[in-house]
């Protein structure tokens, strides 16, 4: 029964805490060189199942592609792992020797991670590496439909780190994975901070948890290819990105914004490399088999191929089909292709000059990607500042792919899989979120100034009974009169009242 499984779960979750909390105890006072060395262990066994762990994510859950989600687990491990390895979390982290302030790490605790079935492999080596770099314990609850795949991948990175020093219980996955279970483990108690990947629901109830949560929102990725912009190149970035494991990386390109100058040779490149273009028949059919009346994506569509898509639409199409191109009229509700899709499905539009495409592509980032990311095709280092300066967004990533831009693949951005999207789209950051995210701070400072050395504060004597009377009232005195010089206007004497009572009585004795 649902209920007697619930239960189950919630108390599978407690007691998963309770073990979490003592084993993340004893690791908080691990050295620097103990953390790394179990970081390091986990990172090599994780990066050594990468292929394995992947096949598992595609025949559990049926998104995606299995080599592609291999490169995830990749960058999840090595990569991530070689961004962090120097990266001090434990004891003295930082001198201010000019203002004394010395800063000290000290763990966050318990860490609550929500692991999405789109990438649930890739997401919880990611996870529970960049959690113990920070000296915390960590509890995963996965996707339901990615229950085994990532138990399984958990189970590589406990069995690495426990062999190379770490507390048992420092690394919990729930077994039974409910809506039940998930709500108790991030309002347990015990539970410090929650990382949550996951639908716009689930994020916004790890910020509802009273929890500190590091969530992140959806990406309504437009990419802008602007009239100096290698064409080809710029298109050949574009597909590498969106048809990366059929679209399921919320970075992914959702819209290209063609200049009107290039864009028949937008349209030609996409034809050379496979792309469909949906006619305004088949863009209604694929529009409304994909995305929900509530603007929710069709689960069975996630991370499928565009000949998938095609075959489920009962469209004709070469198997060979790169990406499915619609060309909308405008963005919002009525066009549901103007939205995320979380598979190989593009729209395209058409603006004449940077401008005009810049209103274009805040449509689109306001209509489902405030605070993610955009991409950006060009040569013009000013056009590129532009868009750089006023697009919401915190990741601009300029002539390369969005999807491996963003988590830092091909960037200089450091190596992540949660992506921040600040205020803008109701997150606690913008980062790419790394161990430095997982730590608090402990601040020691030294005196810089004496204190007694300065003016002293006169005492409060209203309260004093020897005063028996006011004090005298102050005279003011008058303000010197200037001195004046001998010459010019200013020589002429200045006459007292009585001088000139004197001098007018005078006068008038004489007229009378």
């Amino acid at each position: 029964m649902k209920f007697d499984r619930d239960l189950e779960s919630i108390q599978e979750v407690r007691e998963l805490v309770r073990a979490c909390q003592k084993a993340q105890q004893a690791y908080s006072r691990f050295s620097q060189e103990q953390v790394d060395h179990i970081c390091g262990a986990m990172a090599r066994a994780g990066r050594a199942q990468a292929e394995t762990l992947a096949r598992l994510a595609v025949e559990e859950t049926g998104f995606g592609k299995a080599a592609d989600k291999a490169l995830k687990n990749i960058v999840a491990t090595e990569h991530v792992y070689a961004f962090i390895q120097n990266m001090k979390t434990a004891g003295v982290i930082q001198r201010d020797h000019e203002k004394r302030v010395i800063e000290i790490a000290e763990p966050m605790g318990i860490v609550a991670a929500i692991v999405p079935s789109t990438n649930p492999t890739s997401t919880t080596l990611y996870k529970i590496l960049i959690s113990l770099k920070a000296r915390n314990g960590i509890i995963l609850s996965p996707h339901p439909s990615a229950r085994s795949c990532t138990w399984e991948t958990t189970k590589v990175m406990r069995e690495a780190a426990e062999a190379a020093g770490a507390p048992p219980g420092l690394i919990g996955c729930l077994s039974m994975p409910t809506r039940s279970a998930t709500d108790e483990l991030m309002t347990n108690a015990l539970v410090s901070v929650i990382l949550a990947t996951g639908g716009t629901g689930l994020v916004k109830a790890a910020y509802s948890s009273g929890k500190p949560a590091f969530g992140v929102g959806p990406g309504n990725v437009p990419v802008f290819i602007e009239r100096t912009a290698d064409i080809r190149k710029a298109i050949a970035d574009i597909l590498v990105s969106k048809t990366f494991d059929n679209g399921t990386v919320c970075a992914s390109e959702q819209a290209i914004v063609a200049d009107a100058a290039v864009y028949q040779r937008v349209v030609d490149e996409l034809g050379r490399k496979g792309a469909h273009f949906l006619t305004p028949e088949q863009e209604k059919i694929v529009g409304c088999e994909l995305v929900r009346p509530d603007g929710s994506i069709n689960p069975k569509l996630v991370g499928q191929s565009a000949w998938t898509i095609a075959q489920y639409c009962a469209l004709t199409l070469p198997p060979e089909t790169s990406v499915l191109v619609a060309q909308p009229d405008g963005v919002g509700p009525d066009y549901p292709l103007s939205r995320e899709k979380l598979s190989p499905v593009l729209a395209l539009y058409k603006e004449d000059g940077w401008r005009k495409a810049c209103e274009r592509c805040l449509e689109l980032i306001r209509f489902g990607g405030l605070g993610h990311t955009m991409g950006i095709h060009s040569r013009d280092d000013e056009i590129i500042m532009e868009f750089a300066l006023h697009k919401p967004v915190f990741r601009i990533i300029a002539n390369s792919p969005t999807t491996h831009g963003a988590v830092g693949f091909s960037t200089g951005l450091p190596p992540a899989l949660t992506l921040g999207c600040g205020t803008w789209g109701g997150n606690a950051t913008s980062d790419n979120v790394s161990p430095l995210h997982l730590i608090n701070r402990k601040r020691l400072a030294y005196g810089l100034r004496d204190v007694q050395s300065g003016p002293v504060a006169e005492p409060d004597r209203s309260s004093d009974t020897s005063i028996t009377h006011s004090p005298p009232p102050i005279a003011l005195q008058p303000p010197e009169k200037p001195e004046q010089s001998d010459t010019g206007p200013s020589s002429i004497p200045t006459l007292s009242d009585n001088e000139l009572r004197d001098i007018v009585t005078k006068i008038l004795g004489k007229m009378s």
